[in-house]
Order: C-alpha cells, then structure tokens, then sequence
C-alpha cells in the first residue's frame, strides 16, 4: 500500500507525507536536505531546523494593532470575517509590541509620528516585518508634494519588507502582500530573520519636473526628426488640408433651480443693529456701510460677518454669548488668515436654541506672534482652536492656560501656514 495514499484513490494528496518529503528531499531523512550556499556546516539537521523555523514563523505572524490613516480601514476589512485573515496565519492582533513580530503601515506617516514609529519598531523583539500598505506610506503618495509634515516613505525611518501600492490597495491586495512576506520569511529561515533590510537614504527629488523636462526633451527631438519628412509630404500632397476632427457636441441639461433655505434665527439685519447699539464701531466684511437695506439684500442665508478691533474682540465674543437676544452660545471654529500685510483672527458662533450664526474678523498686525486675548475664559472649547492657530499661524492668544504646539513638533521651525514659511525639504510642485 502507499502511504502517501493510503486509500489509493486517484489525485490524494497528503499534507504529512508532502512535508516529510520537502523536509528531507525525498530521502526520508533530514541529510537529505541541500546544504546553504555560503553556510559552512549547513547540512542535514541544521537545514531541516531552518526550514522548520521559517515555516512556523511564516505561519503565526501576530501584526500590531495600528492604523496609521485611512488605509486601516482596507486593514480592518482584511482582518474581518469576509476576508479573514486568520486564514494565513494573522492570528492574534497584538495591542503591545513587545507581543507583536509583524507592523502593518496603512496609511500617512506624518513627521510627529514618526519618532513614535520608531518607537513602536524599536520595542518589537526580533525578527519582526513591515509591510508598507498604500501609496502614502510608500512614497507619500499625493502629499509627496507641497506637504511639510508628510513622511516621502516609511522606508526613511524603519525598514520595510514588502510595499503593496494602491490608493487604498484592496484587501486581496494586503493578503497578496502578506503572502508574498510570508515566501520571504520561509526563504530566509532563521538564519536571515534577524538581518533587516536597510533604511532608505536616497535623495528626495522632484520626479514630475524631471520626468516632466525629459518630456519635453524628447517630443523636441521627435519633431526635429520628422521635420524632413513632414516638409516631403507638404511637397508631394500640395492638396492634402490636413485631419478634420469632428468634435462631439456636449450634452445640455435642464437647469436645476437653487432652493433658497428659509431665515434661521435672528436675521443679519436685526443681530447687527443689536451689536451696533453696544459697539457703535463695527464694520461689515464688503460692505463699506452696513445699512439694515444693504444686509437685508444679501438674502436670507447670508451670514453676518462683522469686523471688530483687537480692544473690543474679549467684549464683543462675551456680548454675544450672554445676551438674551443673541445666546450664541456654541464656538463652531476659531481660525487665522493670512494676507500677506496682516493677520485674520476668525471666530464663527452659533445659537443653539434660536439657529442663527455669526462671524467675526480681528486684524492683527504683521508680526512674528502677534497677539489677541483668549477666548478659553468664555468658550472652554476655544483651548484646542488657540492652539492650532498658534501651532500654524505664530498667532498667541494671552490668557490661554496652556499655549503649545498641537499638531507638530515642539521645535518644529517657523509656522506652516504663513505665507512666508520657508522648508528646504518640501518640494514645490510647478505648473506645468
């Protein structure tokens, strides 16, 4: 009887009997396996144990839970009960690296994150593998370019094993890429597991611009080529008027009527004339006299967008939280513009109760940090604003209980929202 198969029928395929054979070359025994090129004293026993370690580390890889953007999300399909990726060994998800062998980057890496990255690689116990999920975290994707925070490739900072493109890439996609991590670590055995690839230290360039150049470089050339040939076919068809292209006329739709949205709350006209009683000397954006006529004919949905000093900003905001008239009493958005000659504090409120809403504007001076009072003794959600405003703008608000950076780094250079914010690592891209 076979006992590779052992019922004899026709096709059987028996896992045991398969291994022992890859095991051992079809010897029966482990001196059977090929010793490794370059490896002295690789024969036999040692090069089964290899094979065995390889298979049973490609197997039970346990990925870290970590989903650095929005391609976790295609993670997170993979990792669920359609795709199950269980299937392959992903068994357990660790929370701790100290528990994890297998780091899957889905998506952004921003430079902040990025010494936690390290972090997270650094605590992992070897051998441990990255598989770099999505055009963002290969490259940097979109934000290759124009982009100050943007990691251009996870590859710069830890060392990454296999890269699965894709915008997000599917889950087929990531389980294609969990194979191909798996041939490799089966490949390597133990021996290489704890060798890891090197980091990415080319220089950053701008491709589009050069790709971009040697375009145009090579059309000229193709041009100057044809040029002879071009001249002998003028010559040779003196009648011929060139290629008549006939253009498809665009599709007209009806036009759809816009539906006005009807009056919320108190209108512009009536929330002006109550701030104007108290502060006589506010000002309308783009009205040069804010007449109850002239914001009346802005419509209903227009919202009030009025310009107060640096010395009545504080009064201005408590005023319009505490009135009876007003109670606009929720903080939607405190913000900054920059026009190049000045600085734009923006708040926008809301009412609650009655629906009606309101802007404000406060000009501060051209300045490397300016500064206004802050809003965090009236509007407690104003604390997080602030601070993104100073984080990107330079912007201090006095009175802020703790002015800090918020998104980037606290000796991150100059403020990236500024119209003169200079970063020699940032590509520019160029029209074209």
């Amino acid at each position: 009887m076979n006992k590779a198969n052992p019922g004899g029928e026709p096709g059987h395929h028996d896992p045991a009997a398969q291994y022992l054979a890859d095991l051992t070359g079809g010897s029966g025994m482990p001196g059977g396996l090929p010793a490794i090129p370059g490896v002295e004293g690789s024969g036999g026993l040692t090069n089964a144990v290899d094979w065995v370690v390889g298979w049973a580390r490609a197997n039970s890889l346990w990925p870290l839970v970590f989903g650095t953007s929005c391609c976790a999300i295609e993670m997170m399909a993979t990792g669920a009960s359609h795709n199950d990726w269980a299937r392959f060994g992903l068994e357990v998800a660790r929370a701790s690296p100290r528990q994890a062998d297998l780091i899957i980057l889905a998506g952004t890496i921003v430079e902040k994150m990025g010494s936690r990255l390290i972090t997270l690689y650094e605590q992992m116990p070897g051998p441990k593998y990255v598989i770099a999920m999505g055009a963002c975290t290969i490259s940097g994707g979109p934000f290759y370019y124009d982009s100050y925070s943007v990691v251009k490739g996870a590859d710069r900072l830890i060392p990454v094993d296999v890269y699965v493109p894709g915008c997000p890439p599917r889950p087929e996609a990531l389980l294609f890429g969990v194979m191909k991590l798996q041939e490799l670590i089966r490949k390597g055995g133990w021996r290489n597991s704890l060798t890891p690839r090197p980091i990415n230290h080319s220089p950053i360039k701008d491709e589009m611009s050069e790709t971009a150049r040697l375009w145009e470089e090579k059309e000229k050339a193709k041009q100057e080529g044809m040029k002879e040939a071009q001249e002998r076919f003028k010559a040779e068809n003196p009648d011929f008027k060139g290629v008549v292209i006939k253009r498809v006329a665009a599709p007209k739709f009806d036009e759809v009527p816009r539906v006005v949205r009807s009056q919320r709350g108190l209108p512009a006209p009536e929330t002006f004339a109550i701030l104007a009683e108290r502060f006589p000397g506010l000002m309308v954006q783009g009205l040069s006299e804010p007449t109850p006529e002239k914001l009346a004919a802005l419509g209903p949905e227009y919202i009030l967008d009025v310009i107060v000093g640096r010395e009545d900003y504080l009064g201005l905001v408590g005023f319009l939280k505490s009135d009876a008239r007003l109670k606009l009493d929720f903080l939607i958005e405190l913000t900054a513009v920059d026009w190049k000659d000045r600085f734009d504090v923006v708040v926008h409120l809301q009412s609650l109760e009655k629906g009606h809403k309101v802007f404000l504007r406060c000009a501060l001076p051209r300045e490397e940090h300016p500064e206004i009072p802050s809003l965090t003794g009236i509007f407690s959600g104003a604390d997080w604003h602030e601070r993104e405003a100073y984080d990107f703008f330079g912007i201090r608000f006095a009175g802020h209980p703790d002015l800090r950076r918020l998104f980037l780094d606290d000796d991150f250079p100059g403020h990236p929202l500024r119209k003169d914010f200079e970063d020699p690592s940032r590509i520019v891209k160029r029209p074209y």
